[in-house]
């Protein structure tokens, strides 16, 4: 469903953040993206949808040439390419419900989005997804009372209402308590398996991506190091894509939490 065919990106200064990268993502899939700081997981997922512009290659959605498309056609095929922030990048004061209800400003008229009008159908989704996430009770606060755990609820309604094919997520629980970040990664997961969705998940925390998607990929470098299962995330492996360190305590850790989610 999304294939990546040699994308590279290199900076004016020279530095190559992507090198090559090649990867097919089929329809459904979830995967976590995981690697070091300045690996290339926030420059992969914004050259998808070309926030960041790439070098060369191909970006591939269905049967869309992403790389091609001018800027009238490209904000057309971003509707369906959700994204979700790790800084949940909401409107501070406007209201839950307004938040979401502006992942349809690419499907209204100028005029409706500006006075917020949106249509009745919009407005019914928007209510049937924050009662999806537990947010219901919160149409009407405004964004700045939330907690990080609720404005990333937030930030995944507005991506969903978008109606994409695809979701983008970049570092959703890097902000979180532990408790609150399993809670998103199961509640992104958990959306995706019924609405179909493939996601990317770029990830600094290598025992939750463990812990509940099927697919890893590890950068280094800009380059892929690792396509595998979890389970194949060995010391060696781990070594491989961060670098030398003790990784059979983090590897102890996933077989401990999976043992707790396993109770409950």
């Amino acid at each position: 469903m999304l294939r990546l065919d040699a994308l590279t990106k290199t900076y004016k200064t020279g530095d190559q953040a992507l090198k090559a990268v090649t990867l097919d993502v089929p329809a459904g899939q979830v995967l976590a993206l995981i690697g070091p700081s300045g690996a290339g997981k926030s420059t992969l997922i914004r050259c998808i949808n070309r926030l960041v512009q790439p070098t060369s290659g191909q970006v591939t959605l269905g049967d869309v040439d992403v790389t091609r498309l001018g800027s009238g056609a490209l904000r057309r095929e971003r509707r369906r390419m959700g994204m979700i922030f790790q800084e949940y990048a909401l409107v501070e004061r406007l209201t839950v419900m307004e938040n979401v209800l502006s992942g349809r400003l690419g499907y209204v008229g100028f005029w409706r989005a500006l006075t917020r009008r949106f249509p009745q159908k919009d407005v019914d989704e928007a209510f049937r997804l924050l009662d999806r996430v537990g947010l219901v009770h919160m149409a009407d606060k405004r964004a700045d009372q939330l907690s990080g755990g609720q404005r990333q609820r937030v930030g995944i309604c507005r991506a969903l209402i978008q109606d994409p094919a695809l979701l983008l997520v970049d570092e959703p629980t890097a902000s979180l308590d532990p408790k609150t970040s399993r809670q998103i990664m199961r509640l992104i997961c958990e959306l995706c398996a019924e609405r179909g969705l493939a996601a990317i998940i770029n990830i600094h925390d290598v025992a939750l991506a463990q812990m509940f998607v099927a697919r890893v990929i590890g950068l280094r470098f800009g380059e892929i190091v690792y396509d595998g299962a979890p389970d194949g995330l060995t010391p060696g492996t781990l070594n491989e894509i961060y670098g030398e360190e003790d990784w059979e305590a983090t590897i102890e850790k996933v077989d401990e939490d999976e043992a707790i989610e396993a109770a409950e």
